[in-house]
């Protein structure tokens, strides 16, 4: 089977980096067709730099990475220093790459790629808000029903909220445009915090990485290790969840996960429970169903995956 055709629209974010990398490590399961940046972890001139500074360690200088949106479609930006830190990827010192930043806008490309692409070819897979994508939707809407598939790190239901007691970071940011996708018709699978946080670091984790003695072994452990300082002081934790590699490694094998295919949808009104994903997981209600709400992962089959084709780059 030829190698599915993928966007990566993200804010890096060390969860957001391990992800990249772990679709530059695959491409026999992925062709990434490009990168898009979106204000969202910490500002865009930073999340487009972030996004550059992970291909350069990998070696892939020639992947296309382009700066969308600098912010939400109706809000001021809300951004996660606390976890991340100042440049979004704190941890070791990383030298500015030195690969370009593509002249073109994000959602431009976005646009261009799912028109050029024949319908149905091309899975979009958005690791931070979803400013980029619900902005090409509106731009233009023939786009819509040529994607094949929206894979998302986004949202909760179980677990409630890491931002807001009731909302997840990535929905909360940019929550009209999360109402704007989830609502657009396009098959959807997200995975939620209820997955995420099932996929825990922990020490014999983080050390598989670091043994691999390769450059990226190193950076991801020490990466995973700044990381998972906050929610393990959070949450009681044994470690820290990797969310966004969650959607890659779906795309690469799809049986890791286990969800329900369901109604979402996104609150826009409330203060209380702004950008919370109203999961009908129980389908009390006649609302149809518009996105896979994933709630499990196999974890130790998710990090042996992390283990395998990061230890390629």
């Amino acid at each position: 089977m030829a190698p599915r055709k993928i966007i990566i629209d993200t804010d890096p974010g060390q969860d957001d980096a391990v992800a990249i990398l772990l679709a530059l490590a695959s491409p026999e399961d992925v062709d990434l067709l490009g990168i898009t940046a979106v204000a969202g972890n910490v500002p865009l001139p930073l999340t487009q730099k972030n996004a550059r500074i992970v291909c350069e360690l990998a070696g892939y200088t020639d992947t296309k990475v382009f700066a969308g949106c600098d912010a939400p479609l109706a809000r001021k930006l809300v951004t996660a220093e606390h976890v991340h830190g100042k440049t979004g990827l704190d941890g070791p010192q990383m030298d500015d790459p030195t690969m370009p930043l593509q002249d073109e806008h994000g959602v431009d490309f976005i646009i261009e790629t799912l028109r050029r692409e024949p319908a149905g070819t091309v899975t979009i897979c958005p690791i931070g808000p979803l400013t980029n994508i619900a902005t090409a939707f509106q731009r233009a809407p023939d786009i819509i029903a040529r994607v094949q598939e929206i894979v998302l790190m986004g949202g909760a239901y179980f677990e409630v909220g890491n931002i807001t007691p009731s909302a997840e970071f990535n929905i909360y940011v940019d929550p009209e445009a999360a109402k704007l996708v989830f609502g657009a018709g396009v098959p959807l699978t997200m995975m939620p915090l209820d997955v995420t946080h099932k996929a825990l670091t922990t020490r014999p984790r983080i050390d598989a990485f670091r043994s691999m003695g390769t450059k990226v072994g190193d950076m991801v452990a020490a990466w995973t290790d700044f990381f998972e300082r906050f929610d393990m002081e959070k949450y009681g934790s044994e470690g820290a969840p990797l969310h966004d590699p969650c959607t890659i490694a779906y795309l690469i094998n799809p049986d890791l996960f286990q969800g329900r295919h369901i109604n979402v949808e996104v609150e826009t009104g409330s203060d209380l429970t702004l950008g919370m994903t109203v999961a009908d997981w129980w389908r009390v209600t006649d609302r149809p169903a518009n996105a896979v709400f994933m709630k499990d992962i196999n974890a130790e089959g998710f990090y042996a995956l992390l283990a395998e084709r990061l230890a390629r780059l």
